[in-house]
């Protein structure tokens, strides 16, 4: 395996799109093994993609298409920038409301960046904020669309760990909500120290607060609406992607009466686009998964783990810094799709529970899409604010920060994931 890994960093430097550089090195492992036929490859790829549990990405990403297409995003603007803008650094504040709302919408953390940055960006630096501290706040507040439901991320985990899906979705709001509370704080400081004021002298009224609420309705019930139906067993996940998909229908050609035939068009398109590259990385991927468990690898990582110490915090908190180092070169959805059967085994072998370690590992490895040399969202939001990469290293300090506490509460107080999944769904 030491040959395929070399391979897929060497591709990767080179610029090679990352599914074909994990088909490519996983072929490799193949042909360097005389005991394997060369139809295994094509078996696996598309065996790989044979998981009913993962009709529900499909379903769940034309549902987050279509619900930014029915008038749903401008409502929760206007109800984030009602709550937060009187206090300090009023626009950001927003930012980060409209991404704990939002993460029920979209459920990628990229998707929420490029919309609030094109969205708030503009206006923020009419306001004087700075284009590189704007970019900081868009791209760290989309984290916590990976941990409000429906996040992609924990859907991915829970098909390939066998974990509940259901357990994951609830496991991920405490932490996301958590998540926008430092990033409020961070805003409040940082806003502070730069001198950037609230968009209005005082706290929104009742009357300004309760039909912004009632306009927004329909996305914050959502996440809401799938948790009960998998509680009560109403629908299974695969099921709960169509009902999303259905509900945005629902939501654009009923509730609000936007979803013209164009939006439509063009979410399906946007859709073709996000689940072809999904897909493609999750079947390629199985390539390189079934050299890893050929190999032994998970057995031999849980015994040189288990040597260095028997704690599984200990051996929890060294996965997760290997995680942090290696989400900053290689993208989330692609150590999900590598590294969870090989540390799923793991952690059923210290006794970690999977939900806790589930919700841990995703928000980890998001955050690696923030960080250089290669975050996909950093890029995206300093090309849409127009600021250097050396300006948003400078700016984004206080919120890496911030992520690094969320990450040693997560850890060492798992109730914070697992409280809501036990009072729901019961204790496991």
């Amino acid at each position: 395996m030491a040959l395929v890994l070399i391979v897929f960093l060497v591709l990767l430097l080179l610029g090679m799109p990352v599914a074909f550089a994990i088909g490519i090195s996983g072929f490799l492992f193949f042909v360097q093994q005389p005991a394997l036929p060369l139809t295994m490859p094509v078996q696996l790829i598309l065996s790989g993609t044979q998981s009913f549990s993962l009709l529900a990405i499909p379903m769940f990403i034309f549902a987050g298409n279509l619900l930014n297409n029915t008038g749903i995003t401008s409502r929760l603007v206007q109800f984030a920038s009602v709550l937060t803008g009187h206090m300090r650094g009023g626009l950001a504040q927003t930012s980060v409301v409209l991404s704990t709302l939002m993460g029920g919408v979209t459920g990628s953390a990229i998707a929420d960046a490029s919309m609030e940055a094109r969205i708030l960006g503009p206006a923020m630096t009419k306001r004087g904020y700075d284009r590189a501290y704007s970019a900081v706040v868009h791209g760290f507040t989309s984290l916590i669309t990976i941990a409000i439901p429906p996040g992609i991320g924990l859907v991915l985990y829970g098909s390939i760990g066998e974990v509940s899906i259901g357990r994951l979705f609830a496991g991920g709001i405490l932490p996301g909500l958590l998540m926008a509370a430092l990033f409020m704080i961070v805003v409040s400081i940082t806003s502070g120290k730069k001198g950037y004021l609230p968009e209005r002298e005082k706290r929104a009224s009742a009357k300004e607060i309760i039909p912004a609420f009632i306009s927004s309705l329909w996305a914050i019930f959502f996440p809401i609406f799938l948790l009960v139906a998998l509680r009560f067993g109403f629908l299974i996940p695969s099921e709960a992607g169509a009902f999303a998909s259905v509900y945005a229908l629902a939501v654009g050609l009923i509730a609000y009466r936007e979803l013209t035939w164009k939006k439509f068009l063009s979410a399906v398109k946007y859709t073709i686009m996000d689940v072809g590259m999904i897909m493609l990385l999750i079947a390629l991927s199985s390539l390189v998964s079934y050299g890893m468990t050929w190999e032994m690898i998970p057995q031999t990582l849980s015994q040189l783990l288990l040597g260095i110490s028997e704690n599984p915090y200990v051996i929890t908190g060294l996965i997760v810094l290997m995680l942090l180092v290696l989400g900053m070169f290689i993208d989330s959805t692609v150590l999900i799709l590598l590294l969870t059967s090989i540390l799923v085994p793991v952690m059923k072998q210290i006794g970690m529970d999977l939900v806790h370690f589930g919700v841990l590992m995703v928000i980890t490895c998001a955050t690696g899409l923030l960080t250089p040399p290669v975050g996909l969202v950093m890029y995206s939001v300093c090309s849409v604010m127009g600021c250097s990469l050396e300006d948003y290293i400078r700016e984004c300090w206080p919120f890496l920060i911030a992520m690094f506490i969320l990450i040693a509460l997560m850890l060492f107080f798992p109730q914070i994931i697992l409280f809501i999944p036990n009072l729901i769904f019961g204790k496991a």
